[in-house]
């Protein structure tokens, strides 16, 4: 479990795609790297992973291709600044939401709008989500904790303030990029729920 409040000082060194199997490399800071240990699960732009080696100021996951074809790391390339989070620790303020690293749907950017010091992305929703994401609530894109400032039909917006702007990769995104997005698992449970009582 995560909690969207992610560091992006990490890039791709390395992604080798044999058959079923993927291996990412990710570079990351010396601070950061020091704390990680084989086995950790790690939020990488959103996406659940497992520290399986560590070298330097490198570590190694494996994807499945599912993952990989399911997030944004099919179209990825070596030097893409990532997002990377160490999973909560019991105690921890969860100063975020809840996320859970598990990648609803790749979405694109709409429009790109600055408002001062702010940015505004707006999202393609997709309509199996649109019951998951209100104005107000939380999403995780690219594993950052965002909150939602508008729904509109087919398209959700989020603002990135300075330090979102500074901390992430989310600032670098143009119209027509893709993102992970997670939506609130609150969300999801209480729409499955509601579902349910429909039937």
């Amino acid at each position: 479990m995560f909690s969207g409040l992610v560091r992006g000082d990490a890039k791709i060194a390395q992604i080798n795609i044999n058959d079923q199997t993927i291996v990412m490399d990710v570079a990351t800071s010396d601070e950061v790297i020091k704390t990680i240990e084989i086995g950790d699960s790690i939020a990488i732009n959103g996406t659940c992973l497992t520290a399986e080696k560590i070298v330097g100021d490198v570590f190694q996951v494996t994807m499945m291709p599912q993952t990989f074809n399911k997030t944004i790391f099919k179209n990825a390339h070596v030097g893409d600044q990532v997002n990377i989070e160490r999973s909560l620790q019991v105690g921890s303020r969860l100063e975020g939401h809840i996320v859970t690293g598990h990648v609803d749907q790749t979405v694109k950017v709409v429009q790109k709008q600055i408002n001062e010091n702010a940015i505004e992305l707006f999202f393609e929703l997709p309509e199996r989500l649109s019951n998951q994401v209100i104005p107000q609530g939380s999403v995780a894109i690219n594993g950052v904790s965002l909150t939602v400032m508008d729904v509109q039909g087919p398209t959700f917006s989020v603002g990135l303030i300075p330090h979102t702007q500074d901390e992430t990769n989310l600032s670098k995104l143009e119209v027509g990029d893709e993102i992970n997005l997670e939506t609130d698992i609150l969300g999801k449970y209480v729409a499955q729920n509601l579902a349910q009582r429909g039937n």
